[in-house]
């Protein structure tokens, strides 16, 4: 088993700046104002971006589904990145785990979804099996992370 330490969960993508006052402040390279620490996640800014993603193709989907399909995908998709979030911001274990399944799972019903929108032709199967693809990879860095927290957790013990 290959063990995942903690900067290897954070990734080197956001650089590092300084304000007027010399102190450090990280800013990801989409916004203009430092960012908080989930930010910093690997896993978070891929979900993120896959979340981005799936709600400019929602935009493309025909009316009849703003109330079906689209909602649905659209909020399962928010759910990844959203829960991700609130389980690295989470202080006690048991909180983190709990959010990271909870994102795990809203990962997998995206995947659903993302079927559904194939069956229905609404996008192309090579489109379909890109997203699935890169939200497994998404749910194998949430396994890593759910990991990484049982193992600091059986430290503290």
């Amino acid at each position: 088993m290959t063990r995942i330490n903690e900067s290897v969960l954070m990734g080197t993508s956001i650089p590092d700046n300084q304000d007027i006052s010399g102190e450090n402040i990280r800013k990801a390279e989409y916004q203009d104002r430092p960012i908080a620490g989930f930010e910093k996640l690997w896993v978070w800014q891929k979900a993120y971006k896959l979340m981005l993603e799936i709600h400019k193709i929602c935009k493309t989907l025909p009316n009849r589904e703003r109330f079906r399909l689209r909602d649905q995908v659209e909020r399962s998709s928010s759910s990844v990145p959203g829960n991700i979030a609130e389980g690295h911001t989470s202080y006690y274990y048991k909180d983190k785990i709990k959010a990271f399944n909870t994102a795990r799972k809203e990962a997998g019903e995206t995947q659903s979804h993302i079927r559904s929108m194939q069956g229905r032709n609404y996008i192309t199967k090579k489109v379909a099996d890109d997203l699935i693809n890169r939200y497994e990879e998404v749910i194998r860095g949430i396994n890593g992370y759910i990991n990484w927290v049982r193992r600091k957790q059986g430290a503290k013990k």
